[in-house]
């Protein structure tokens, strides 16, 4: 597979078309579907929590005025910063094994810019219409039609991006407080910007930059080449099964036409939301949401092919492949190998930080006491010729809830 571009040299990550607007067509399959699982899963979590109680109180408050975080009836302090230190370190090393095993899934599945993405694109598809709609509306002159389903699309995208600004600001003041302050008009200053700042970061990344966020903005893209190796699972096209390309009638043998199972319908390309081509090969602008697979798998389908032309696999699976003929069963999805240095490294480091942050966490004490010395006076002559040493005591309830002073002993 020597015509396959590397994904890992350096001049790789440059070597991007010139920008041109991209108008991702719909797509179903199984990856689209775990891809809305996902959404649903984050979008549930993110827009459901503040508005969690948990004894009386929202179940995540992080009330940097008084510098106490409250989660699920915990109490930290600024003190604690250690924990969330662990927890960042935790994330991070899972990111790295994940991406070692398949690639950019985090990118396809669940960063919150697909997400947003995703859910920006269906108000789009909802007030414009599928790609070629999108494509006729855009090449249209303006007129009542053409405003009407531009200005919806904005509204919808402008009030989604408000509420979850909105959302946002309702982990640091509680939710309840900010709706009932709204009609009122007495927000803070500090929670309007924040509401604003973050609302019209969500409708401008999300609506209007959308892939340029991850192929310019985010540095995960350019450095994940040094947590990849020949054994990552990507999205893949395979080219020893699929070359050479061509149209062909529905029942032609294209082996007798000396045609390879890829129709050249470029489906792919039109529901890549990247814009890219995976038929080019392995490239770093690909986020691996598994769209061209569902596209491909529909056409294999359709002209009564074995499904795979396009599908998860890693380099050395490419090279291995051997054309295979179209009645054979499908195959499913190869496991990433976990034996491998660069996989065991990470696992090992991420099993360690989770394990001594699960065990800080569940003997991290909820009474603590610090004695101070007063240094003002260090040392005073009392009655009887005794000498006082004065000490400050600092108690830090670390439950939520008051703690009764027979408990404090």
């Amino acid at each position: 597979m020597s015509h396959l571009p590397n994904p890992f040299a350096p001049g790789h990550l440059l070597d991007m078309e010139p920008w041109q607007k991209i108008q991702a067509r719909s797509v179903s399959g199984r990856y689209t579907r775990l891809r809305w699982a996902f959404v649903w899963l984050t979008q549930l979590a993110f827009y459901g929590l503040p508005w969690l109680n948990w004894a009386g109180r929202p179940a995540l408050l992080f009330d940097l005025e008084h510098r106490r975080f409250f989660v699920f009836g915990a109490v930290f302090f600024p003190q604690d910063m250690i924990w969330l230190t662990a927890l960042l370190i935790a994330s991070a090393l899972l990111l790295f094994f994940v991406t070692t095993l398949v690639g950019r899934v985090w990118c396809g599945f669940a960063c919150p810019q697909t997400v947003y993405t995703e859910l920006f694109s269906w108000i789009e598809r909802r007030c414009e219409g599928d790609r070629l709609a999108r494509q006729r509306l855009d090449g249209a002159p303006w007129g009542a039609r053409k405003l009407l389903r531009r200005g919806g699309k904005h509204l919808a995208w402008g009030l989604l991006g408000l509420w979850t600004g909105l959302s946002l600001v309702g982990y640091f003041t509680p939710v309840r407080e900010l709706l009932a302050a709204l009609p009122a008009g007495a927000l803070g200053a500090w929670e309007v910007f924040w509401i604003l700042f973050y609302g019209a970061a969500t409708y401008l990344h999300a609506g209007w930059l959308r892939e340029k966020v991850c192929q310019h903005a985010c540095p995960y893209g350019r450095f994940q080449g040094a947590m990849l190796d020949s054994r990552t699972l990507n999205v893949a096209y395979d080219a020893g099964r699929g070359e050479p390309r061509g149209g062909r009638a529905r029942q032609a043998d294209a082996r007798a036409l000396g045609l390879g199972s890829c129709v050249d319908c470029t489906l792919c390309v039109q529901v890549c939301p990247v814009g890219i081509d995976i038929r080019a090969g392995f490239q770093a602008a690909c986020i691996n949401c598994g769209a061209c697979i569902d596209a491909c798998d529909t056409v294999m389908d359709k002209t009564g092919q074995r499904r795979g032309l396009i599908r998860f696999a890693s380099l050395e699976g490419l090279a291995q492949a051997r054309p295979q003929p179209a009645a054979q069963p499908v195959k499913a999805t190869p496991r990433p190998g976990l034996w491998r240095p660069r996989a065991l490294v990470y696992g090992t480091l991420l099993l360690a930080t989770v394990v001594a942050l699960g065990v800080g966490l569940l003997q991290r004490p909820t009474l603590r006491m610090d004695a101070m010395r007063d240094r003002a006076v260090l040392a005073r002559e009392v009655e009887d010729g005794a000498i006082e040493n004065s000490y400050q005591v600092l108690l830090l309830n670390a439950r939520d809830g008051e703690r009764p002073a027979a408990n404090c002993d």
